[in-house]
C-alpha cells in the first residue's frame, strides 16, 4: 500500500496564533520533568541505602517520564515556535510507538507502585520476600515488554492502510487514531484493536491500582494514632491525585476520538498534551519531594 512520505502536523487546531505563547509554560514544564526525573535517578542510582523496591519503581518512573515527554515536547516546540510541522512516515510511527509504548509502561508502574504500597502497608513482614530486587526488575521487564507487545501491531496496521492525498494530522504530535482517520481504507482492524489493547491496560491497571488502595485504605483506618492515619491519608491523597492526572486525561482523549464529535478539537488536543506533560511533571514532585528519605538525600 502506498503511504506519504511525510505528514504535517498543525499543533493545536484553533490556536495556531496564540500556540506560540502556550509553547512557553509548555517548555517550563518539561524543563522541571527533565530536571527532577533526572535528578531522582542520579539519587537512587548513587545511594545504596535506595536499592529497595519502591524506589526501583520509582526509577523505572523517571526514566519512563522523560522518555515519554521527549518523545513528543521537541518536536511540538518547533511547531509551535518555527512552524515545522512536517514529519516523515518513519519517525511519525516512531514517535507514535514511543508514545503509546511508554504510556502503557507509565501505567504499569504506576500499577507496580500501587502494588508496592499494598504489600508495604497490608503485608510488611512478606514485602522484602515477595517484591524482592529480582522480582522488582523482572515485573519492571514484563510491564515494558507487554507496552512493546502491544503497540507494536498499531504500526504494523498502520502501514497496511492506504492513506489518500490528505496528509494533514490535526495534532501536536503523531497518535495513533489521528494518523488513522487519515487513511482511505478500511480502518475497523484499527480501530478495534485500539480498544483491545486500551482495555488490557488501563482495564487491568487501573483494576489492580483501585483494590490496592481500597485495601491500604482499610488498614489505615485501623490505626490507633490518629496522626498516623492522617499522614497515611495525606500520602495516598497526593498518589492517587497523581494516579487521576495521568487516567482522566488519557481516557478523556480516547473517548474523544471515538464519541467526541461535539468537542472543540482544540480542548481535545489540550488534554491530550497535558496528559503527556502533567504526570512527568508531578511525579518527582509528589514521589520524590513528598519522601523525606529522597529529600534528605537533595538537600
Amino acid at each position: 500500500f502506498s503511504h506519504p512520505p511525510y505528514f504535517l502536523l498543525v499543533g493545536i487546531p484553533g490556536l495556531e496564533k496564540e500556540q506560540f505563547w502556550i509553547a512557553f509554560p509548555f517548555c517550563i514544564m518539561y524543563a522541571i520533568a527533565v530536571l527532577g526525573n533526572i535528578t531522582l535517578l542520579l539519587i537512587i542510582k548513587t545511594e545504596p541505602s535506595l536499592h529497595e523496591p519502591m524506589y526501583l519503581f520509582l526509577a523505572m518512573l523517571a526514566f519512563t517520564d522523560l522518555v515519554l515527554s521527549t518523545s513528543m515536547l521537541p518536536k511540538m516546540l518547533g511547531i509551535f515556535w518555527l512552524g515545522s510541522g512536517e514529519i516523515g512516515f518513519l519517525s511519525c510511527l516512531t514517535q507514535l510507538f514511543l508514545i503509546h509504548t511508554f504510556s502503557s509502561v507509565e501505567s504499569g508502574m504506576l500499577m507496580a507502585m500501587a502494588l508496592d504500597r499494598y504489600m508495604a502497608i497490608c503485608h510488611p513482614l512478606r514485602h522484602s520476600s515477595i517484591l524482592s530486587v529480582p522480582a522488582v526488575v523482572a515485573l519492571g521487564s514484563l510491564v515494558l515488554v507487554r507496552g512493546v507487545l502491544l503497540v507494536s501491531p498499531f504500526c504494523f496496521l498502520l502501514c497496511r492502510l492506504p492513506f489518500c492525498q490528505h496528509h494533514i494530522i490535526s495534532h501536536s504530535y503523531c497518535e495513533h487514531m489521528a494518523v488513522v482517520k487519515l487513511a482511505c481504507g478500511d480502518t475497523r482492524v484499527n480501530v478495534m484493536y485500539g480498544l483491545f489493547a486500551a482495555f488490557i491496560v488501563t482495564g487491568l491497571d487501573v483494576t489492580l491500582i483501585s483494590v490496592s488502595y481500597t485495601m491500604i485504605l482499610r488498614v489505615v483506618m485501623r490505626l490507633s494514632s490518629r496522626e498516623a492515619q492522617l499522614k497515611s491519608f495525606s500520602t495516598c491523597t497526593s498518589h492517587v491525585c497523581v494516579i487521576l492526572a495521568f487516567y482522566v486525561p488519557g481516557l478523556f482523549t480516547f473517548l474523544t476520538h471515538r464519541f467526541g464529535k461535539s468537542i472543540p478539537p482544540h480542548v481535545h488536543i489540550m488534554v491530550a498534551n497535558l496528559y503527556l506533560l502533567v504526570p512527568p511533571m508531578l511525579n518527582p514532585i509528589v514521589y520524590g519531594v513528598r519522601n523525606k528519605k529522597l529529600w534528605d538525600r537533595v538537600v
